[in-house]
């Protein structure tokens, strides 16, 4: 019993094996172009784009450290008022 000529070929056979080994040989290249360690990708303290957020040189807002921290505070004690705001209307009302 023989295949007619026009029948396509089963699945598997020498194609897919040719795409199997193509795509580890990929893998194994990804693979070997990572960073084997967090130091090695860049991220130690002593790296230059490390560095280069805390310079001058740095894009982006540039903002005071006294206004990040006058914000800071300010939320706080915004958030520490509606606390205490609503303990009192609470008490008020009579839940």
């Amino acid at each position: 019993m023989s295949t007619p000529a026009s029948a396509p070929p089963p699945p598997g056979g020498p194609r897919s094996a040719v795409r199997r080994r193509a795509t580890q040989q990929h893998q194994q290249n990804v693979a070997s172009q990572r960073p084997s360690s967090t130091r090695a990708a860049g991220a130690g303290g002593s790296s230059s784009t490390m560095l280069k957020l805390y310079t001058d040189e740095a894009a982006g807002l540039i903002v005071d450290p006294m206004v990040v921290m006058v914000l800071s505070i300010g939320f706080i004690l915004s958030v520490v008022a509606l606390h205490i705001i609503a303990k009192i209307t609470n008490k008020l009302i009579g839940n």
